[in-house]
């Protein structure tokens, strides 16, 4: 067996950082439940370019994108363990309909 992956070490501690307060109480968070968490995980991060004059990120506000960013990140990871997904196989699987559907085009 190979080294644990970057995703696999960060699904661990937040397994862990789970159980230590008793989220699950022995039964899993419905799926719907934690699909609605990721959405509004990731309104948040929307939220935070609000109101800006450009489309770009505002520079005092970096930390609470990230800590959104991160939000989105653990129940990304937390659904696709609950679910039992392979991120890195999806992610590859995924990436081989992408480059089908959207081709480089040559000039």
């Amino acid at each position: 067996m190979g080294e644990m992956t970057n995703l696999e070490n960060l699904t661990k501690e937040i397994i862990k950082f789970r159980q230590q307060r008793g989220w699950t109480k022995g039964k899993a968070i419905a799926c719907k439940n934690m699909a609605i968490a990721l959405l509004l995980e990731a309104a948040e991060f929307l939220e935070v370019f609000g109101w800006t004059k450009d489309n770009g990120p505002p520079e005092n506000r970096r930390e609470d994108l990230q800590d959104e960013l991160i939000d989105v990140l653990y129940w990304v990871l937390i659904i696709a363990h609950d679910l039992n997904i392979n991120i890195e196989k999806a992610f590859r699987r995924k990436m081989k309909k992408n480059k089908k559907k959207y081709p480089v085009k040559k000039k």
